[in-house]
């Protein structure tokens, strides 16, 4: 038997075993932890007790330069207008029975039908001398026949007609050609009402003729095609229209357009209304000058007729004036203005200004040190 004293059991009778042995490497596992644990605690206590960052600091609002401009600064003056076309014009018919009518807003060109008479068309010739007597060979010469003629050969009848206001044989010929495509009797011979003549296209504006009824009297109202403005200037403001000066045109819907004073009437009309209802002079003081403006482009009011527009006029130009932008004025007191120049080496520095026109944005101004070319400071919206 081994002797009990050379057991190197421990004293409780426990048998040893491998656990026993590995004690001290239990504890050095548990040193690293505890150290790791400390240092994980550390940086932990490093991370919050870091002091906050500053808050940025609020941006300055921004602002750009511009240059003082030399230019021409015009006032201007607004007026109501109407939105109309040029011209009125009545179309009459004698004798048959109306059998065909335009609808009101079409437009009738050269040649086109106007109207209808007697199963046959009555068209549309351009000039400003109305057929008013029967045209045939042998008729004197006359304005009414170069109309004639003028059309003929417009319209491709008249190849061989020389349009010398003479009804000759090339005439004739070039009526009856007229005549087979009209699909009535081929007689050379033009009378009044086998067409209109008006010095443009018509624009059918109202009908007052009745299909079925007679061809009696003022059968269709037109105007011209091109669209006009037209203003009840007041007579105190009449210099504003000069003929041929150019304007601008506010159209409902917020836009803009060009237009062009074309005619102002010599003649100051009265204001509407009894006489008996006006005081004395009131008549003279809102008197009114009809004056038609034509708008740019065909299709510049897109169509609208009988609309309400603002036409701006030109009331006075100041020619070759400094001016800067109106965002640039500094207020500096009551009626008192500057503007901060901006020197070479970026610094700004406020100089007092004298104003004078405004007019699309632009303030004129002067001042010590006010020259062409000088920047300013304009904030940025």
């Amino acid at each position: 038997m081994r002797d009990p004293s050379s057991d190197d059991s421990p004293g409780d009778g426990t048998a040893p075993g491998p656990a026993a042995k590995r004690h001290p490497r239990r504890r050095r596992r548990l040193l690293w932890a505890a150290a790791g644990l400390a240092v994980a605690v550390a940086a932990t206590v490093v991370v919050v007790t870091r002091p906050p960052s500053r808050a940025p600091a609020p941006r300055e609002a921004a602002v750009t330069t511009a240059p003082v401009v030399r230019t021409d600064l015009a006032d201007h003056e607004e007026i109501d207008g109407t939105l109309g076309y040029s011209g009125t014009y009545l179309v009459s018919a004698s004798g048959g029975t109306l059998t065909w009518l335009p609808p009101t807003g079409r437009t009738v060109r050269r040649g086109q039908r106007v109207y209808g008479v007697n199963g046959h068309s009555v068209p549309l010739f351009y000039g400003a001398t109305p057929l008013w007597r029967p045209l045939r060979q042998g008729v004197r010469d006359g304005q009414d026949i170069a109309v004639l003629e003028r059309n003929l050969v417009a319209l491709g009848y008249g190849q061989d007609v020389t349009v010398d206001r003479h009804f000759g044989y090339a005439t004739w010929r070039a009526v009856r050609r007229w005549q087979r495509h009209l699909g009535v009797e081929q007689t050379g011979v033009v009378n009044p009402g086998d067409a209109v003549v008006a010095p443009e296209a018509l624009r059918i504006a109202a009908v007052p003729g009745v299909s079925g009824g007679t061809a009696g009297g003022v059968v269709v109202r037109a105007t011209g095609t091109r669209q006009v403005v037209n203003v009840d200037l007041p007579v105190n403001r009449r210099q504003l229209a000069v003929k041929n000066a150019k304007v601008s045109v506010d159209l409902p819907g917020g836009r803009t357009v060009p237009g062009r004073i074309r005619r102002v009437s010599t003649v100051a009309t009265a204001p509407s209304g009894s006489a008996q209802d006006r005081q004395p002079g009131q008549a003279t003081g809102d008197a009114i000058v009809p004056v038609e403006v034509s708008l740019t482009g065909r299709k510049a009011a897109g169509g609208l007729d009988g609309a309400p527009v603002t036409v701006s006029f030109t009331s006075r130009v100041d020619r070759n004036v400094l001016a800067v932008p109106v965002a640039a004025l500094l207020a500096q007191g009551k009626d008192s203005y500057a503007v901060r120049v901006v020197d070479a080496s970026g610094a700004g520095h406020a100089v007092p200004v004298r104003l004078g026109s405004f007019a699309l944005g632009l303030v004129e101004v002067s001042g010590p040190g006010i020259t062409e070319g000088v920047r300013v400071e304009v904030p940025s919206s």
